[in-house]
């Protein structure tokens, strides 16, 4: 009897072990096909929201700038295993500082925030920033705890721009990410850089610079929608400063004054 009840036992605990090990095996996202679904939406989301803006918004067509912005980009994205292809880099002419990521990995800049870089390495710090907020899902993080999954299930359904997709933007332009998610681009950004041997220091200058200016204009919008500058400048710095950096420059620095003087004639 007592063998009985032990071989019983063995087989009920051998029985919930093959369940479990068959449930580890599954993919539960794939299974459940919630990874394509918020792909999908995902991808409708951020071409509804640029063809909303391809149709209301002057963008860049000017070759040579475009292919400026990427030579700024691409040292970032090879040195940190990012495709570059699966960005969508787009340039809007607009005086607003400002530079803003879309879902479906479309990264807007507008000629305003060239322009007002004294460096480079700034710019590429911002640019780091939004390929973090694409790299780590920070995009549809934000909107969905803002919006709620199911306002932007309806919109993906809807036809292309329209209200919705003015709300969307409007939601992802004119305010910030929680601390934490900025905290991340913000870091990321640096490692970005420093694995690229950009220097990440303007970064923080440019945030410092921006947030002591006495008359924030109301068009410094990057700074302006990401509070606490000053803070975040600092803790780049701490972050950085036990760090042995290597730096060298991407463009020469003709070309990137020749580069900003070309963005303010657009």
């Amino acid at each position: 009897m007592i063998k009985r009840t032990i071989f019983q036992g063995l087989i009920i605990v051998m029985g919930f072990a093959a369940v479990w090990f068959g449930f580890s095996q599954l993919d539960f996202m794939k299974f459940f096909q919630v990874r394509e679904r918020t792909t999908n939406l995902e991808n409708k989301l951020g071409d509804m929201i640029w063809y909303e803006i391809s149709n209301t918004e002057d963008i860049v067509t000017n070759d040579t700038l475009i292919k400026t912005l990427d030579s700024l980009i691409n040292p970032l994205c090879e040195a940190n295993d990012i495709e570059r292809d699966s960005l969508k880099v787009h340039i809007i002419i607009k005086d607003e500082v400002n530079a803003f990521a879309l879902p479906n990995n479309h990264l807007v800049v507008y000629t305003g925030l060239i322009a007002d870089c004294k460096r480079q390495e700034a710019l590429q710090g911002v640019l780091g920033h939004e390929i973090a907020h694409i790299e780590k899902n920070h995009v549809m993080k934000k909107l969905s705890k803002e919006l709620g999954y199911s306002v932007l299930l309806t919109a993906a359904g809807g036809s292309k721009g329209g209200a919705m997709a003015r709300e969307i933007l409007k939601e992802l332009t004119s305010s910030a990410y929680d601390r934490t998610l900025e905290k991340e681009a913000d870091i990321t950004s640096v490692d970005y850089m420093i694995n690229a041997k950009v220097d990440p220091k303007p970064m923080a200058d440019f945030m410092y610079q921006l947030a002591m200016e006495s008359n924030l204009d109301a068009a410094l919008y990057w700074i302006s929608d990401h509070p606490e500058s000053e803070e975040r400048a600092k803790y780049i710095l701490e972050y950085i400063k036990d760090k042995k950096l290597k730096s060298k420059q991407t463009l020469k620095d003709k070309d990137w004054k020749a580069f900003q003087e070309k963005v303010k004639l657009e």
